[in-house]
């Protein structure tokens, strides 16, 4: 069966949706995800777009999906990539939609003229991590990811607007 990667739009909310909530299962977060199907056609179709989102078909079903941003490296003074969420149905896995999401994100890095695609990779996922490899994807050893979230970013924020 051929496999079609499209870019997506508002009208694939619903399914963009079910897809994160796939995901956030596969991934033992479920009770993390807050997304709605409001917030999402905000955040990824409204007056300032976010994200790119690439939804892979086999046939009539949409089987998976790619989300992504730009970025940008001062060291190479160029743009980047860097891939939120690459996610493919549990029944549809090892028939190549994962890489054929991955190589449109590469040609559109080419495209772009980005100088490198990044993405993260929770450290039990060794299925993920076996894939990535397979690419010639390297970990970055020597970083730490840091995130502010909730009320520390309020606090944050609070502090910036009294200074």
């Amino acid at each position: 069966m051929e496999i079609q990667i499209v870019e997506a739009n508002a009208a694939d909310v619903p399914v963009i949706l079910d897809l994160i909530r796939g995901l956030a299962e596969y991934e033992k977060l479920s009770d993390q995800v807050a997304a709605t199907e409001e917030k999402l056609r905000s955040t990824l179709f409204g007056l300032r777009p976010g994200p790119d989102v690439l939804l892979a078909y086999a046939g009539e079903e949409c089987v998976g999906f790619a989300l992504f941003f730009a970025n940008y490296s001062t060291f190479l003074a160029k743009p980047g990539i860097f891939l939120e969420d690459l996610y493919v149905r549990p029944e549809w896995r090892g028939k190549g939609i994962g890489t054929a999401l991955l190589r449109r994100i590469a040609a559109i890095a080419r495209e772009r003229d980005c100088g490198r695609l990044e993405w993260e990779v929770l450290d039990w996922n060794e299925p993920s991590i076996g894939f990535y490899k397979s690419l010639g994807a390297v970990p970055m050893d020597g970083w730490t990811k840091y995130r502010l979230t909730g009320d520390s970013l309020q606090k944050l924020a609070a502090a910036h607007e009294e200074s």
